[in-house]
């Protein structure tokens, strides 16, 4: 393979610093019926995050067996490479693994390698392997699949940048603390959406508490779904966008966002009615893993959906947001009859609708209503600021790791520019 690229530092394939490198015991001899509560790490994809160890994604196996695969054991400090990729997570992507690790192998799809650091330092590999230098290196050797797939021997060949040790330990340093403010600022971000979206479910959860639920003769009145929602079934409408409820509660056009998130129905008359903005949308088999929604947009969804508008004076956003909750929660989990492909079955509307819910007054429910409102703006902004910051780190990495500029004058000049709180 070669590779030509403008960088200021020699281009190196990793196996003239690999003192040893294997991957993950592939077929029979690791697969889930071997996982345990507890024992040695089985180190994962999921694991590997932009030159990050993610202590996401637990899986272990038991020790005496964990013994039978020790050729694939990783030591703290290795270097981990997804040999496995996809459109957000690139192949070729490394870390290095936590001084605190213990006993540990790294599963099929992953390599562990040890590099002679005296040359290359298992750090700087991370950060190197993590560049879209790299990625659009390996992207030539895996056109074509759906998920791209590098071999022992095409990680090998891997080139990437080479400045000597010390260049390399100033670079480490510069991304290390530059990448640490980005996500730090994002963390903040997020932290915020989540003390507002506590403080709304914590006030619904008020009037469950203080409900018929919970307490059966003192309680604050109850009331079946279909008395605070009316199901309807309008035609659908031609040349209309695919309505989805992802399970993160938003109910949107398939085509603005990514492509997991949901679950694909089985239906063959996929627009099979039409549902316009501020409906209410429940998916008939995923509503308990958070499928329910007030829709953001117009378009048509299949008859797995129980789309609904409110009776009275009820409020949609409220509505919605007590029904997903509620489903999170194991509540309306109780109420089926049976289950399908793995998900509670509620496409029936009349067992659906006899489900009871706290009554509760039209004034409150607008009043929470609105507080969802004013999240939606912030929760959009913070999806923004990810995206900037990918794109951010990206171009940080790959430029500090190809030489682009020097890392001794432009720390903390403007590298965290446009993802600011």
């Amino acid at each position: 393979m070669t590779w030509v690229a403008n960088v200021a530092f020699p281009q190196i394939a990793l196996r003239r610093y690999i003192n040893e490198i294997t991957d993950g015991p592939f077929g029979s001899s690791l697969t889930s019926s071997h996982y345990s509560d507890d024992g040695a790490r089985v180190i994962r994809l999921g694991n590997i995050g932009l030159a990050q160890f993610k202590d996401a994604d637990s899986a272990y196996i038991p020790l005496h067996y964990f013994e039978n695969l020790r050729r694939h054991e990783v030591h703290p400090g290795d270097l981990i490479i997804a040999g496995l990729g996809d459109g957000n997570h690139p192949v070729g992507r490394a870390c290095v693994a936590p001084n605190n690790l213990g006993p540990a192998i790294v599963k099929a799809d992953c390599f562990r390698a040890r590099l002679n650091e005296s040359r290359l330092t298992h750090r700087y590999a991370a950060w190197a392997l993590s560049s879209t230098f790299v990625s659009d290196q390996v992207s030539t050797l895996t056109r074509g699949s759906t998920r791209a797939r590098i071999n022992l021997e095409m990680a090998r060949e891997i080139k990437i940048p080479i400045p000597s040790v010390k260049e390399q330990q100033r670079i480490t340093q510069f991304l290390d603390t530059e990448i640490s403010k980005i996500d730090g600022l994002l963390s903040k971000k997020h932290q915020l959406v989540s003390l507002l979206d506590e403080r709304i479910d914590s006030r619904i959860l008020q009037h469950v508490g203080f409900s018929q639920l919970v307490h059966r003769t003192a309680g604050n009145p109850a009331l079946p779904i279909r008395r605070a929602l009316t199901k309807v079934v309008r035609p659908a409408v031609a040349n209309a966008g695919v309505i989805t409820a992802y399970r993160d509660g938003q109910v949107t056009e398939r085509g603005l966002r990514r492509a997991e998130g949901y679950t694909l129905s089985a239906s063959t008359d996929p627009q099979g009615q039409s549902v316009r903005l501020g409906d209410v949308v429940v998916h008939g088999l995923d509503g308990f893993a958070g499928a329910i929604g007030t829709s953001e947009a117009v378009g048509n969804c299949s008859p797995v959906y129980h789309v609904c508008v409110p009776v009275g004076d009820g409020d949609s956003r409220f509505l919605s947001r007590l029904l997903r909750l509620l489903a999170l929660q194991g509540y309306l989990g109780n109420f089926a009859t049976s289950t399908r492909e793995r998900a509670v079955d509620f496409r029936n509307w009349e067992q659906f609708g006899r489900i009871p819910i706290p009554a509760v007054p039209y004034t409150e429910q607008r009043e929470i209503g609105e507080w969802i409102t004013k999240l939606r703006p912030l929760r959009e902004a913070v999806r923004q600021s990810e995206a900037l910051a990918t794109e951010r780190r990206q171009a940080l990495i790959t430029a500090a790791v190809t030489g682009q500029f020097d890392v001794t004058t432009a720390s903390g000049r403007n590298a965290t520019e446009g993802v600011t709180v």
